[in-house]
């Protein structure tokens, strides 16, 4: 009992260092100083945490925190990986629309393994693979406690990276192909910003499903390996901005049907190009869900007028508060089937967690074009 009591004493100096509890890096409890002997404790968390809001790089640093209870309807979970999205980037930077307060531990998704359940807990036992579903912040730390109404068990077989970001791109990419259009074998859609994650995911849900797929990527240094890199994940064609600088770009496509369908997350002259593919048939629809170039998208009114052009948005946060929890583990589960087969992939980095800032250089952007930055811890 003294031990215990040491412990937690150690545990509340700790945390009033910063002038608040644990509870506030991710939803673990207050750490309290009497403990009955059979209490359950989480071990000591290594954890990325930021106090305000700002440039990434500046205000995250890495910190231990202590031990907390694993309260009865509680699970701890050793995190195995974690990646560092764009909208993690954001939530920092304090421009994200939802965001945790802080002081907070970054991160929203990631996958790991169950170390200890409270003593109300069915069905999850240690040892199980979980990942947050739907996502949940403060995944950036060795162990993380929370509701046991957050994890979801999925298979042992399920590869970790992949684990790791199936919920926020590879879910993106399969929710915009179902929920704007009936596509069919056989039809065609169109894209920019193709080399991103869910650019990579929309080409070959895509080729999956018999539908045919147009990707736009910037002109640079490179671009002819780009162009066969997304060919071999099943692009039907892949032009840079520049070719499509014609006046008919129906002219370019061969075979392929007009698109029905168009996916922006860029704006400006990128969103421009994908409308152009959209002109040639009545009721086309656009859905923008990023905003990489910060331009606005800018539509003719003939567009509107003579051809019933949609344009729409979505956001993922949005569509998993709509009480979405089991339709999202299921697809989930789909995406992660997929990949375990080999018919869903996408490039990644694998970067140890004391290696973290390194990894968040690049993830900023400092390095040039890099691939997804996954924390391994």
């Amino acid at each position: 009992m003294v031990v215990a009591r040491s412990i937690a004493l150690k545990a509340v100096n700790t945390a009033s260092l910063w002038g608040l509890n644990r509870s506030r890096f991710g939803g673990l409890p207050k750490v309290q100083t009497v403990r009955a002997l059979s209490t359950i404790m989480s071990p000591p968390s290594k954890a990325v945490v930021y106090e305000h809001h700002g440039p990434p790089d500046s205000v995250t640093r890495m910190i231990e925190l202590p031990p907390v209870e694993v309260q009865e309807n509680q699970v701890c979970v050793k995190m195995l990986a974690t990646p560092i999205n764009p909208s993690d980037i954001n939530r920092i930077e304090g421009v994200y629309p939802v965001r945790p307060q802080v002081p907070a531990v970054g991160g929203y998704e990631g996958v790991g393994e169950v170390y200890s359940v409270g003593s109300a807990v069915k069905g999850l036992s240690p040892g199980d693979l979980v990942i947050p579903s739907p996502p949940s912040s403060g995944t950036w730390q060795t162990y993380v406690v929370k509701d046991h109404e957050i994890w979801h068990k999925i298979s042992k077989d399920s590869p970790i990276e992949y684990a790791a970001t199936v919920t926020v791109n590879p879910l993106t990419a399969l929710r915009m192909l179902e929920d704007f259009t009936t596509l069919s074998t056989g039809d065609s859609i169109v894209q920019n910003g193709a080399t991103s994650i869910v650019g990579q995911c929309v080409i070959q849900l895509a080729r999956y499903r018999g539908i045919h797929s147009i990707s736009i990527i910037r002109d640079r240094a490179g671009s002819d390996e780009v162009k066969e890199r997304l060919k071999a994940l099943g692009a039907d064609e892949v032009f840079t901005e520049s070719q499509l600088e014609v006046k008919n770009v129906k002219s370019l496509l061969s075979n392929i049907p007009e698109p029905a369908l168009g996916l922006n997350c860029v704006g400006g002259h990128a969103a421009s190009l994908v409308l152009k593919f959209l002109s040639f048939r009545q009721g086309g629809t656009m859905v923008t869900y990023g905003g990489m170039s910060k331009k606005p998208v800018t539509v003719s009114t003939s567009s509107f007028i003579f051809k019933d052009l949609s344009l729409k948005g979505f956001w993922l946060q949005k569509w998993l508060s709509a009480d979405k929890a089991k339709e999202c583990r299921d697809m989930v589960d789909y995406l992660l089937r997929l990949a375990q087969e080999g018919k869903l992939k996408y490039e990644m980095e694998l970067v140890p967690f004391d290696k973290f800032h390194s990894a968040l250089e690049k993830a900023l952007g400092k390095h040039g074009s890099q691939p997804k930055q996954v924390i391994k811890f």
